[in-house]
């Protein structure tokens, strides 16, 4: 199919329901563990509630993406349905996560927020390469990643920005701060909204497979499952060099959203959550102490949530600078990647060394040059190495290489890794360092040269 080329904001349209997804994510990425803490978990617990997320992922993208490439509806396309119904249901978890009244809600809750966001995120992979000629591919991932660091900044800074506004960051031992729930319920809305936009601003080409616009779904579970296994066995080699890459990529991402919080407010700003159990809540004066701890956890978690908002600013200006640039003129995909890899794990490492937060700006500037490479390349990378008609699939395989390593973190690799580092939580920043590293070394093995350029 003779694809034409699209404008910028042609681009943009189809793109911008990114910003909703990413909101669910940064808040998703940024706070949950803080919710988690003030429910009452313990620190080495805390990569485990989050399997839910990755283990979601793992079902949920291949599935999807096989129902999207066989799927047309006259008014919502291929994609969009899919778009659409993950926004709804993410737009409902996102508003009442905040408000779980025991930590088996809140981690219930992560599972059915993270498979709606799912459900709409794989399909925008893939509606990239539906829609865009080969020649525009980098410049259109490269575009939704812009609309992500922009989700990413924004999000990140939404606790802190509304708790500035006068709402209260305050709160009794395991209750969630109403900043938070504020927080979460402005996501909510810009999930859904951002998504319909669109929705309502995008059309889809018809699969090449029919003739004319009718409905085409196959719901044979079995036909299902055949094809996505016999997609990952006939995976081609780029495709496999690239989930090692992702795989350590995203190992070290896990890492950081699930124990960036404890590890930066105990290391960089001295204020730890105090442990409920160790306090007589009937002495006046150990309460006192108490509730003066846990503002300033809270306080220290707003301001770790703003500084993690870097790494979305970091991206977004990544993203800017290459799409001016891709616009133009073809990017080195494989040295790029490299080069963004190994930064982003010296910006991991460097919070080791810092005793003034400010000094976290630069650490998450360094890391956002890593995530906006790590949501552009390895796809762009991908989408011309593969088979149009099977994008959807192929892409949802493809992410399967995202969450099994998350999988792997939850299931203890964070917990033993880091203990052999030492004893503190910031030593699981320092493994999420060494794993980007990794990854940026192994980005040497790409050599489809339609892959690299």
């Amino acid at each position: 199919m003779n694809k034409k080329k699209l404008s910028f904001w042609e681009i943009w349209n189809m793109s911008f329901g990114f910003l909703g997804i990413q909101f669910g994510f940064a808040l998703q990425g940024g706070f949950m563990s803080r919710i988690f803490q003030t429910l009452g978990v313990e620190q080495e617990s805390i990569p485990l509630l989050w399997i839910a997320a990755p283990l979601t992922g793992l079902i949920v993208q291949p599935i999807v993406g096989y129902l999207s490439d066989n799927t047309w509806h006259p008014k919502f396309g291929r994609r969009r349905p899919y778009f659409l119904i993950g926004a709804i249901l993410s737009s409902i978890a996102l508003f009442i996560v905040p408000h779980s009244p025991t930590l088996w809600i809140a981690a219930g809750l992560l599972w059915v927020l993270d498979a709606s966001i799912n459900i709409s995120m794989e399909p925008f992979r893939a509606l990239v390469a539906d829609k865009l000629p080969e020649e525009q591919r980098t410049y259109g991932f490269i575009t939704q990643t812009l609309i992500i660091g922009i989700g990413t900044w924004i999000a990140s800074n939404l606790p802190w920005f509304v708790s500035e506004l006068g709402v209260s960051n305050e709160s009794e031992a395991g209750i969630v701060p109403m900043s938070v729930k504020v927080a979460f319920s402005i996501g909510s809305f810009v999930f859904l909204s951002s998504i319909l936009y669109t929705v309502f601003k995008t059309e889809e080409y018809p699969p090449e497979k029919t003739k004319k616009i009718e409905k085409t779904i196959d719901w044979s579970f079995g036909k299902m499952l055949s094809e996505i296994i016999c997609s990952i066995k006939d995976m081609p080699l780029t495709m496999k060099k690239l989930a090692a890459i992702q795989f350590f990529s995203w190992f070290a991402f896990f890492t950081m959203w699930s124990m960036a919080n404890p590890a930066i407010t105990e290391h960089v700003f001295d204020a730890p959550y105090p442990i409920e159990s160790e306090y007589n809540f009937e002495n006046a004066f150990e309460k006192s102490e108490f509730d003066r701890k846990n503002l300033k956890f809270q306080e220290a978690s707003n301001m770790t949530g703003a500084y993690m908002g870097v790494y979305g600013l970091s991206s977004m200006l990544f993203a800017l600078l290459f799409t001016i640039y891709s616009s133009k003129k073809r990017i080195n995909r494989k040295g790029l990647h490299m080069a963004s890899l190994a930064l982003g794990g010296i910006g991991f490492i460097s919070m080791y060394f810092i005793s003034q937060h400010t000094y976290l700006n630069i650490s998450f500037a360094l890391i956002g040059i890593a995530w906006g490479s790590i949501l552009s390349m390895p796809y762009a990378m991908l989408s011309s190495s593969v088979d149009e008609s099977k994008m959807g699939i192929t892409m949802g395989i493809f992410n399967m290489f995202i969450v099994i390593p998350q999988i792997i973190a939850a299931l203890g690799a964070i917990n033993y890794l880091s203990s052999l580092l030492g004893d503190e939580t910031i030593n699981t920043m320092i493994l999420a360092g060494i794993s980007l590293l990794i990854a940026s070394i192994l980005n040497l093995t790409i050599t489809n040269k339609s892959a690299i350029k």
